[in-house]
């Protein structure tokens, strides 16, 4: 079942490379008490999710900031290494988006974006969505409802909700 506008953020663990490798980071703990944007998509590197999901919340991360948001994150379903070498690939955390791996999809199934794509290789993998959570609760959804598109869920489309 998809996680709706009113309903608290499911209990999930995301990981990022620290200094002595792969580290923790609970989802309760990261959005309590705070505003957060949370964006899901298919895979780092992949075409659409570099060209264009990730590149619109680099773009418009002041404006979020300005509306009072605390933290932009992209998960996707990739380990943390290759969350780190596409932060330094692309420059999302300087521009001011925290890229978080959601190693064993847990994030993913709770929300109910799970997807798989076998004839690309894409198991249990996120579908396109991005949200806003207030204090761990959800209070705005997107998803894309066409395969491959990247229209509903940009930066641009969520920050207009706002």
């Amino acid at each position: 079942m998809t996680i709706k506008p009113g309903d608290r953020l499911p209990d999930a663990s995301l990981s990022r490379l620290g200094e002595r490798g792969p580290e923790q980071v609970p989802l309760a703990e990261i959005t309590a008490g705070r505003r957060v944007v949370i964006f899901g998509l298919p895979g780092a590197f992949t075409s659409t999710c570099s060209t264009a999901h990730l590149p619109s919340f680099m773009r418009t991360a002041q404006a979020f900031k300005d509306k009072g948001v605390d933290e932009i994150i992209c998960i996707a379903a990739n380990d943390a290494w290759v969350m780190d070498a596409w932060n330094k690939d692309t420059g999302a955390g300087e521009a001011g988006v925290t890229l978080l791996a959601d190693h064993a999809s847990d994030l993913t199934k709770g929300l109910g974006m799970e997807m798989t794509v076998p004839a690309v290789g894409f198991f249990s993998r996120s579908k396109r969505f991005a949200l806003l959570a207030e204090d761990g609760v959800v209070t705005h959804l997107q998803q894309e409802t066409a395969p491959g598109a990247c229209d509903l869920t940009t930066g641009e489309s969520l920050l207009a909700v706002l």
